[in-house]
């Protein structure tokens, strides 16, 4: 209620609140209370006619479950946790988007966060959320296993790029993708490779390493590997005066953001690429087709890693068996682009 004051101004009055319930839904939607639950809850337990019913009342009444009491009843938050170690890295954010989307079909929310890149960061942040989630994403985690492995007893929880020990994962096909860069420097005419090296926890790392090793060694060619690196644009930066201090007429980097950071360094000194050295990433993240010159690199399926890896949580959360098992790799592919040519030596 409003009414006018003694200086001319308006008073305001509590007005009294109106609680709807659960009951006022199901009245409206024409169903059960039990239904109302079961639509809001776990919607794939319901026909999407009386789902769509349910919602449509909630939202024209303005109810919202409570789910702290929901929590207590049931034993779940409807929350799942996105751990990543870099939400700035446009790949981690493209895949948490997909995950975030995937969620909310399943009538999940997404709580995301950001380690920095740093393990011990890692492992602290999944101990202590553990209880406010019921299961987790961990998407690249740069801890090392050991420090992972009494959670994921413990835990619901499915690892997007990382194949671990006893949980269902969804990875790329490293191996392969990095089959196809070294197939493709070396028809160029390049037979002395660089790597810069992601982090050393990280399973796409090793994997990625392992297929230039292979295929590299096949072809009787050099590689040169540079660790320690951080996976960011100012790792990139750093790293890119020890590439020129080897013979390397090609650089691969483990992502795109050390590509990009490499690019930066070689653009300051005068280095033409790939007039002088060639330069390939992975992840093809959407800078990769901005820059000068675009930059050749392995794409990764970043809107089905997310999704997949949802549905194999939720799966794993109802008890549900999935048919050939929670284990998937999915396959790379390598764009070409202007950052790779001939080599030096064979001009």
């Amino acid at each position: 209620m409003r009414r006018a004051g003694d200086t001319g101004g308006t008073v305001v009055t509590d007005e009294p609140v109106v609680t709807v319930t659960i009951k006022d839904v199901a009245r409206l939607a024409g169903v059960s209370p039990a239904s109302v639950s079961r639509a809001l809850a776990d919607p794939g337990q319901v026909r999407p006619g009386t789902r769509e019913r349910v919602h449509r009342a909630a939202a024209a009444l303005g109810y919202h479950p409570n789910q702290a009491a929901h929590a207590l009843t049931t034993g779940r938050t409807r929350m799942i946790g996105l751990v990543v170690p870099d939400i700035t890295n446009p790949i981690f954010s493209t895949i948490f988007q997909a995950v975030q989307g995937r969620a909310r079909e399943g009538g999940y929310s997404v709580l995301l966060v950001d380690t920095g890149e740093d393990p011990a960061t890692e492992v602290d942040l999944v101990r202590t959320l553990a209880r406010q989630v019921d299961g987790f994403l961990l998407c690249s985690p740069r801890a090392a296993q050991e420090y992972l492995d009494p959670f994921l007893r413990a835990t619901a929880v499915v690892t997007i790029n990382h194949r671990g020990r006893r949980v269902p994962c969804v990875t790329s096909d490293n191996a392969d993708g990095a089959r196809q860069v070294a197939e493709h420097l070396l028809a160029l005419g390049h037979r002395r490779l660089a790597y810069v090296a992601g982090p050393a926890a990280s399973s796409d790392n090793r994997e990625r390493l392992r297929g230039l090793r292979a295929a590299v060694a096949a072809a009787g060619a050099e590689l040169t590997d540079f660790t320690a690196v951080s996976p960011t644009y100012d790792g990139g930066t750093a790293a890119a005066d020890l590439v020129l201090a080897t013979s390397a007429t090609a650089v691969i980097a483990f992502n795109d953001v050390i590509a990009l950071g490499l690019l930066n360094r070689f653009t300051a000194r005068g280095i033409g690429v790939p007039q002088q050295i060639s330069l390939v990433g992975f992840d093809d993240i959407p800078f990769a087709a901005m820059t000068n010159p675009p930059l050749t690199s392995v794409a990764i399926a970043k809107q089905q890693i997310g999704r997949t890896a949802v549905d194999f949580l939720l799966d794993l959360l109802d008890g549900r068996q999935r048919p050939g098992g929670s284990r998937l790799m999915l396959p790379t592919h390598l764009i070409v682009r202007g950052s790779t040519g001939p080599s030096v030596l064979t001009r």
